[in-house]
């Protein structure tokens, strides 16, 4: 708690005031948090002093309360390049990161409470923002923002949490979640040059080389990087209590019937969607559990005993493989092969059927998704499985220009509906074949 207050007014983060007329005080609190290591060991004890901003007035107190992260298939490409070019990736986080933001608005706040104050009856006028603040998030990634461009670097478009550094034969690429940097290139002068320009902007710490990143970690070999999340998918098979449970060997049974069930609904829903949300963060690397967690997401309004019981199989499925992950090829053909399929009509309630996708680049694998579409016919359900990857396929087009990548050959979209591709390569009138059934 003291290192808190000590970093808050070595940033000015307020100044102490009366409080003027016609303003309120927001309150504030101390939350605290014990960080472990990739291996479970404990790192450290942390307190954080966190604003009350629930009480903060939208137009008032603040006016824009998002905060930008980095897309996790913009990741996957970024590694996957750097395997391929055999680039340094480094990682680099901020201290106290959303204490660099200046606030434009006028916020109060009560002091911090446990601490003795020789005027109790000031307030503090904040300067920074602070943790808890509706625009928070805003504040920081803006000033982060600004001195990426004031370096040289060019923001992308279609992940703006991208940015990029050209000069001459000089190559540097940054990602950002929120306070957490992945810096990459293959200049080994230029890099440490950067490094150093970021500490002396903000309180940084090197991390050094890109090992664990957002609960991933990341091991790499002469012709490969291993994405995996093993400690995150312990910890899912520890906290639900089947860590001496008998694997599963499939994470769902085939021609289940989970969205016809009527059985008994669950008296307290917020474990199952508790654990539901944890096994979406854990797509980042399983692909092959994107069907069976799409299946489950559906329910979480209503959740039955029977859905519960299908997302402990996926635990127990989870239990038989936890370092279970996806390859990176360090392969300089960068080609993107695109593969989509279906399963029509295959909600039993919506009748809605389900598409599918996964974008391999290099033969490695960068995006996938299950999505749930309207369709009247199995060639029709099959043309949006198909126009759904195309949007995935012209989004990638765009990020790999951004990594300086400009693709001559066309990307490669596979189907298995004949009716499907010959609608796709005919230019004719189709509304004759818009109900077409194989």
């Amino acid at each position: 708690m003291f290192k808190e207050v000590d970093a808050l007014e070595l940033l000015q983060t307020w100044d102490v005031c009366d409080l003027p007329p016609s303003k309120v005080a927001i309150g504030c609190q101390w939350v605290f948090k014990t960080k472990y290591n990739v291996d479970g060991m404990l790192e450290r004890h942390k307190a954080r002093l966190v604003a009350l901003g629930n009480n903060q007035v939208e137009g008032e107190d603040y006016r824009e309360n998002f905060v930008l992260v980095v897309c996790i298939t913009t990741v996957h490409t970024l590694l996957c390049l750097v395997a391929a070019n055999q680039w340094e990736v480094y990682q680099m986080d901020v201290h106290n990161a959303f204490l660099h933001g200046d606030l434009e608005e006028e916020v109060y706040m009560k002091l911090p409470p446990d601490f003795r104050h020789s005027h109790p009856e000031k307030i503090c006028c904040l300067r920074k923002s602070l943790y808890g603040l509706k625009h928070f998030p805003c504040c920081w990634f803006k000033k982060l923002s600004d001195s990426l461009l004031k370096f040289g670097f060019v923001q992308s478009y279609d992940d703006y949490s991208f940015f990029s550094y050209t000069h001459k034969n000089i190559e540097l690429r940054v990602l950002i979640y929120v306070d957490d940097l992945i810096i990459c290139g293959y200049d080994g002068y230029m890099l440490t040059k950067f490094k150093e320009y970021l500490g002396r902007c903000f309180a940084m710490k090197d991390l050094g080389k890109l090992k664990y990143f957002l609960g991933i970690e990341v091991s790499r070999g002469p012709d490969s990087i291993f994405l995996t999340q093993r400690k995150y998918a312990l910890d899912i098979i520890d906290g639900t209590g089947n860590l001496g449970s008998r694997p599963a060997y499939t994470p769902q049974e085939q021609n289940h019937h989970l969205a016809s069930d009527d059985g008994h609904l669950l008296l307290d829903p917020k474990p199952y969607r508790r654990l539901d949300g944890r096994l979406c963060y854990l797509l980042h690397t399983r692909p092959e559990l994107c069907y069976s967690v799409h299946v489950l997401s559906q329910f979480m309004k209503y959740p039955r005993e029977v859905h519960l019981e299908a997302a402990l199989r996926v635990v127990r499925f989870l239990k038989g493989s936890p370092s279970q992950g996806i390859m990176l090829k360090a392969d300089t053909d960068l080609s993107l092969d695109v593969y989509c399929n279906l399963d029509w009509s295959s909600c039993p309630n919506t009748r809605r059927s389900l598409s599918a996708y996964v974008v391999l680049l290099g033969g490695s694998p960068i995006s996938w998704k299950a999505k749930d579409t309207v369709s009247h016919s199995f060639a029709e359900a099959e043309y949006r499985a198909m126009s759904f990857a195309l949007k995935e396929i012209n989004w990638l087009h765009k990020l790999l220009k951004g990594f300086g990548i400009n693709r001559a050959a066309p990307t490669r979209l596979f189907c298995d509906s004949k009716a499907t591709i010959h609608i796709a390569s005919n230019l004719v009138f189709h509304e004759r074949t818009k109900h077409h059934n194989e």
